[in-house]
């Protein structure tokens, strides 16, 4: 079908019919694949509760707290550290110090709050870090399959001896 009229002749474009030819309009460019605009965030501080707790100097016992994912930095610093330098097993201590952002009311942790914790809590806290840091997460989000009710399960075994 041609169109009348006055109209200039069509420019022809490589790789492409002409207007003319096709009885058509302009060949409109392709539309981009529709991408989803679900921006993943990466979590980076994850809670935990102390299996004992923490006590302080005035008896408090503080057992809620929040560990971040390490840097690179936070590994390499302890071992400048004389201590680990002369006791490689006080690495662990010194770097929990490092990443744990928070415990229940305790104003600042450092290595010093870590080294007076109970031995069950300074390995359920270093199983933790290395689920948050090695693995990546510590739970999934799943969907029952009867009732398809979501809810999260635990990846890494979080008690003592589990993995």
């Amino acid at each position: 079908m041609r169109r009348s009229g006055a109209a200039a002749a069509p420019m022809a474009v490589p790789g492409a019919e002409s207007v003319a030819e096709t009885g058509a309009g302009p060949i409109p460019a392709p539309a981009p694949a529709a991408v989803p605009s679900v921006r993943q965030t990466l979590r980076t501080e994850f809670p935990f509760q102390l299996p004992r707790g923490y006590v302080d100097e005035s008896g408090t016992v503080h057992q809620d707290g929040v560990m971040r994912l390490a840097t690179a930095r936070d590994e390499l610093v302890p071992l400048r550290d004389v201590r680990v330098q002369e006791n490689p097993a006080y690495l662990s201590v010194v770097l929990l110090g490092r990443v744990i952002t928070r415990l229940g009311t305790v104003p600042m942790v450092h290595d010093g709050i870590v080294e007076n914790m109970f031995a069950s809590d300074l390995a359920f806290l270093q199983d933790f870090y290395r689920q948050i840091n090695a693995e990546g997460h510590t739970r999934a989000a799943v969907q029952c399959p009867h009732c398809a009710e979501p809810f999260e399960v635990e990846l890494g075994g979080s008690r003592l001896g589990e993995s």
